[in-house]
């Protein structure tokens, strides 16, 4: 690298000051050509910063396009040497030589520059471009005589730069060092001794260069001096410096300006020549002297690198004299750099939620130019959220200046354009991408304010009826749309028994059949709710209609059809034509068409003496009536809606032609027994037919059932001497509210027995009164042999039957089988609704049997004992010659009329006695316990059973 570009690349960095973004600047100073690794500086510490910021900063270093030579070690947070360097190839003779970069931070974006200047260290001895000089020097040569040297060159400077120079042997010359303007030294070997070739043709000399390090260090070079015969004169330039200027970018073998020495001598000791210095290699490239003194221009001349060249020219005659002069090249700066812009860092995306002012990507400009060539102005385009700010010399910032919205953009592309000052202007420009993340800042939208949809009733649950549509603005899972069905009702039920909205879709569903008559329409609310986090939502109105089906037939109001009762209209014979008989009302409780109604008439008695209004219903006569025309009238009108299909009702209307009441209730008598007409007359009449030969065979085997049952009962009652229980019916104290019985005490008799039994189960239990009736009517036994009769039957002693086989006045025949008041059950009270003739017959009569029916089933069949009230009498009892039921037996009492004389005066006489034993016995008869009940034996729970049953 030569001297002239690391001198730029040094004015480049230098140029970076520092702004009021720039958080900090630090300054190290290092000797050049440290090892790799070695510590340069705690950078950390230096700038306040903690290592976890320098970590989560992501700290980098920026240069820029120069070479890295320092490194950060973020983990010690130290700055550390990444290359050697060497100050002679970074700067050459450039002073002060330092580094210049930056160190740059995310979260938030922070920028320090850091300067590390580079001191010299005496790593470079001077040297010359060749081993050795010749030179040819006239014997004539003057004492004075100047012969210019090649100068050394150290690349180090200051005291390890070039200090001095010595030359020896110094018999015939010596050393002459001149300071120059650049601060060189010109080195001459001047004449001190007049030379004689004939006594030395060759002298030889030593040039050392030495310089002020520690330790010194040296350069030689051989310098052989041929003694010529004599050329007195060398040449000389007319001007010590010459001055040119060049622009920068100029073509090759442009003219710059014409050098000029004369040499005194004459013929070819005269003759001068023109060289360029050679050590100035790099200048030697790029321009050109020739033989006529010209310089030209043979290379590159850019301002940005060099901005002022010096040139050595020699002017040496053929005698080897000569003379040095200087050309100093000053370039002139166009405008052909354009800025360059480097971005430093930027954010990926920001969301749209992001406060003004926010950094979101930092970059630098800079360009080479001078003056107003490399003043540079940077701008954004128009109509975005964001602006530029200047933080330091050449470092830019983009902030937001306004809301960002990313449903408005969700991504901009902001074109950074940097234009300099030149004429004409030269510009660069940079596209930064820019993603706006999202913020749920948007409710879902539903795409309309309210919603209505129709449904036909009857529909099928489950069905589909319409789908509600809401957008969110935002995106990703904020965007998600979720629907919900808000809780309300509808007439008290809960909407989500009516309908349910899918939570993806939107797709409202019926979760019921509807009913047009029931519901006509109603209103719920959805919910959209997005993904968000908090969710946003909104809500919408959503009205069903319900839309009516034609599935209700028509219902007839008027006339009302009854079966138990007949409605005629009467129409007297005197009536004109259009006489109104009837209106026919019905409704049909659909809406629409659906609900308009037409009458007709389908049958009619006589269809030319009536008609029906289509829409009205109206009956009226078409024709005058006439004594001819029947009183009977039945007409069949059909109602008909006008839905698709239609439905229809019929309804019969029965007239009666007539002028008097009478007359129509002559002739309706059996009106109502009669057949309604019917199509399908064939259907019913053969379903009648089966009907009643099905009843028919079923009687038939009831009625042979019955007969054969009724046969076996004689076989086995013949078989077993006709010993079958006969249980008399007594209701409930029977008593003569007339007040003139002849028996003043109650007398009880209970029996219990068992069906077909041979042997004798009679039993005597004991009686509420004071003595007890025998059974065949002819002794009444007091109470010590009736006890003595229950001892002797000890042996076979028979618990008493069960209350239970008694029977309630609801299982008596009869009538009157109702129970009674409670008094009854007492005792105390009269007949319940007194009682009939028939059932005063059937208790007379069977008491009146007793002792024939006792006779006939055979003694010691069954007890009995009997309760009579002492209202009691027999003279009350009307005489019916009818048969008495028996309950419990299948035998049938019938009353013969002397046999009941016999059995009454029998009755009388015994009753007689008894009443002369109570009066005797009266405080013992106050006295009478209330008996036990008797239990029940396996024939009665038999017979309670059945009773139950039935």
């Amino acid at each position: 690298m030569s001297d002239k570009t690391m001198t730029r690349q040094v004015l480049l960095f230098i140029s970076v000051l520092s702004l009021s973004s720039v958080h900090g600047q630090v300054s190290y100073s290092i000797p050049e050509e440290m090892a790799k690794g070695s510590l340069v500086g705690n950078i950390a510490q230096d700038l306040g910063l903690d290592i976890k910021r320098l970590k989560s900063g992501k700290a980098r270093i920026y240069t820029g396009d120069s070479a890295e030579y320092i490194e950060l070690n973020k983990e010690r947070g130290v700055l550390l040497i990444r290359e050697r360097i060497d100050r002679e190839a970074l700067c050459g003779q450039t002073t002060p030589c330092a580094l210049h970069f930056q160190i740059i931070l995310e979260n938030p974006m922070e920028l320090f520059q850091i300067t590390i200047e580079i001191t010299d260290i005496n790593d470079n001895a001077p040297s010359f471009k060749k081993n050795e000089k010749r030179f040819e020097i006239s014997e004539s040569a003057v004492i004075g005589s100047k012969f210019v040297l090649e100068k050394a060159g150290d690349a180090d400077i200051g005291l390890n730069g070039l200090q001095s120079y010595s030359l020896k042997p110094t018999d015939n010359f010596d050393l002459k060092l001149e300071n120059q303007v650049d601060g060189s030294k010109k080195v001459e070997m001047v004449l001190r001794k007049p030379l004689d070739r004939e006594k030395q043709e060759q002298v030889s000399l030593v040039l050392t260069a030495i310089d002020g390090g520690e330790p010194r260090l040296s350069g030689t070079v051989q310098i052989h001096v041929t003694v010529l015969d004599a050329n007195d004169n060398a040449p000389v330039f007319t001007q010590p410096v010459y001055k040119a200027t060049i622009t920068e970018n100029s073509p090759k073998g442009t003219y710059l300006t014409t050098v000029s020495a004369s040499d005194a001598d004459k013929g070819s000791n005269g003759e001068v020549s023109y060289s360029i210095s050679k050590n100035m290699d790099s200048v030697s490239d790029i321009f050109h002297i020739h033989a006529n003194g010209e310089v030209t221009l043979v290379g590159m001349v850019d301002f940005e690198k060099a901005k002022h060249y010096q040139i050595d020219i020699e002017a040496i005659d053929n005698g080897g004299l000569s003379d040095s002069s200087k050309v100093i090249v000053d370039v002139i700066d166009i405008n052909d750099n354009a800025p360059v812009i480097s971005v430093l860092s930027i954010s990926s995306s920001t969301p749209e939620d992001s406060l003004q002012n926010k950094v979101v990507a930092m970059f630098s400009v800079h360009d080479p130019d001078s003056d107003s060539y490399g003043q540079v102005h940077c701008g954004i385009n128009e109509n975005i959220p964001f602006t530029i700010k200047s933080t330091s010399n050449g470092f830019y910032s983009l902030v937001t200046d306004s809301d960002l919205d990313r449903e408005r953009d969700s991504e901009y592309n902001i074109s950074v354009t940097c234009s300099d000052e030149g004429v004409p202007s030269l510009s660069s420009s940079v596209t930064l991408t820019l993603q706006i993340s999202d913020v749920n800042d948007n409710a879902p939208v539903f795409e309309r304010s309210s919603y209505e949809a129709y449904i036909i009733e009857n529909n099928t649950p489950g069905l589909s009826i319409f789908t509600v549509k809401a957008r969110d603005a935002d995106w990703n899972q904020n965007a998600r749309v979720s629907y919900i069905l808000e809780d309300s009702s509808v007439n008290g039920v809960p909407v989500s028994s009516y309908v349910s909205v899918s939570a993806d879709s939107g797709v409202i569903h019926a979760v019921r059949s509807f009913d047009y008559e029931q519901i006509k329409d109603f209103q719920f609310r959805v919910k959209a709710q997005d993904g968000g986090s908090p969710p946003l939502s909104s809500n919408v109105t959503v009205k069903i209609m319900i839309q009516d089906q034609n599935d209700n037939a028509p219902q007839v109001l008027y006339p009302v059809q009854t079966s138990s009762s007949l409605v005629a209209e009467m129409v007297p014979r005197s009536a004109d034509v259009g006489y109104l008989v009837t209106k026919v009302v019905a409704v049909d409780v659909d809406s629409g068409q659906n609900a308009w109604l037409s009458y007709k008439l389908q049958k009619a008695t006589d269809r030319a003496l009536f008609e029906v209004g289509l829409q009205n219903g109206e009956i009226r006569t078409i024709r005058q009536v006439t004594d001819k025309d029947a009183v009977k009238q039945r007409l069949t009108v059909v109602v008909e809606d006008n839905g698709q299909p239609s439905r229809s009702a019929t309804v019969n209307v029965n007239v009666a032609v007539a002028d008097s009441f009478p007359e129509v209730l002559s002739e309706f008598t059996d009106f109502t027994h009669d057949k309604e007409y019917n199509d399908n007359l064939t259907f019913y009449l053969v379903l009648a037919l089966a009907v009643v030969s099905f009843f028919f065979i079923v009687s038939i085997i009831a009625i042979l059932s019955v007969k054969c049952y009724r046969w076996r009962r004689d076989r086995m009652f013949y078989k077993s001497n006709g010993n079958l229980p006969v249980i008399p019916y007594y209701p409930p104290l029977y008593a003569d509210v007339g007040g003139t019985g002849t028996l003043r005490h109650v007398y009880n008799y209970e029996v219990c027995g068992t069906t077909d039994s041979r042997k004798s189960d009679m039993k005597y239990v004991r009686p509420y009164s004071q003595s007890v009736i025998s059974l065949d009517g002819t002794q009444t036994l007091p109470h010590a042999q009736r006890d003595t009769l229950i001892n002797d039957d000890g042996d076979n002693q028979q618990k008493p039957p069960n209350a239970d086989w008694r029977f309630t006045q609801g299982q008596r025949p009869g009538p009157s089988g109702a129970g009674g008041p409670p008094e009854m059950a007492m005792g105390t009270g009269p007949w319940p609704n007194p009682p009939t003739e028939a059932e005063q017959l059937q208790a007379l009569m069977a008491a009146a049997n007793v002792s024939e029916a006792t006779a006939t089933l055979g003694p010691g069949t069954m007890g009995l004992s009997t309760r009579y009230s002492p209202q009691f009498t027999l003279q009350h009892v009307p005489d019916y010659r009818q048969n008495v039921y028996i309950p419990g037996s299948t035998a049938t009492l019938t009353s013969n009329p002397q046999q009941q004389q016999q059995q009454q005066m029998l009755m009388q006489q015994q009753m007689a006695a008894q009443h002369q034993a109570l009066q005797a016995q009266p405080s013992e008869a106050a006295a009478q316990p209330e008996p036990p009940k008797p239990a029940q034996t396996p024939a009665s729970k038999k017979k309670s059973t059945k009773k139950e049953k039935k």
